[in-house]
């Protein structure tokens, strides 16, 4: 009879590979944190890139969806994806060329939402006066004052605004995938101590059975 050639700790390289990948998961986080404190020390340039990453996504995604129209041309929803492939080249153009005035116009925007969204969570919070109204007054009064804010340093901000809030997103997403990943490395470490115990303990029980 051959012996038997299968992998006689199947869990244990489970429990390994899963460990590698959420300390790979750890170390993207601290990239990213690295990346959103940089950003935050140098946010023209961070607002600079995110214009220049989001150009290249919007030209990417129209040349996809034209190829995707193209495959689908016959049916009833051809031109519709044409026109959207369109608007995504032309914007993607746009801000690659202009990435100043680009970054302006996103920086306008950003302030109408803060603005609009705070002054309908202020109203909503005074009206409905629910279980979370003191949570809902303060967000829609920082809302309020953030758009505020935005607006009153307008255009000559812009170039630092979208940079701010691109690296703030990197640096939590980053604090967050860093958690994620240390956090679940110690358990898988906390769950092999504890079968490591098991099996330590089960040792002398089959020690007195053998004898």
């Amino acid at each position: 009879m051959g012996a038997d050639r299968s992998d006689p700790y199947p869990q244990q390289r489970e429990k390994k590979e899963l460990k590698r990948s959420f300390g790979l998961l750890a170390l993207l986080g601290v990239i990213l944190v690295l990346a959103g404190l940089v950003g935050l020390v140098y946010t023209g340039v961070a607002t600079l890139t995110s214009m220049f990453l989001f150009g290249w996504l919007l030209l990417i995604g129209g040349v996809v969806g034209l190829a995707q129209a193209v495959q689908s041309r016959g049916t009833s929803y051809f031109w519709l994806a044409v026109i959207v492939a369109a608007i995504n080249l032309a914007a993607g153009f746009v801000i690659l060329r202009r990435p100043e005035a680009s970054a302006e116009a996103l920086t306008m925007f950003a302030a109408l939402l803060f603005l609009t969204g705070g002054v309908f969570r202020l109203v909503g919070a005074l009206v409905v006066r629910g279980a979370n109204f003191g949570i809902s007054l303060v967000q829609g009064a920082f809302g309020l004052l953030l758009g505020i804010l935005i607006l009153a340093g307008w255009p000559g901000d812009s170039l630092y605004v979208i940079g701010t809030f691109f690296s703030l997103a990197l640096l939590f997403d980053g604090l967050s995938l860093m958690g994620l990943g240390l956090g679940a490395r110690r358990i898988l470490g906390l769950v092999r101590e504890e079968e490591t115990d098991a099996a330590n303990r089960s040792l002398p029980d089959q020690e007195q059975t053998n004898n």
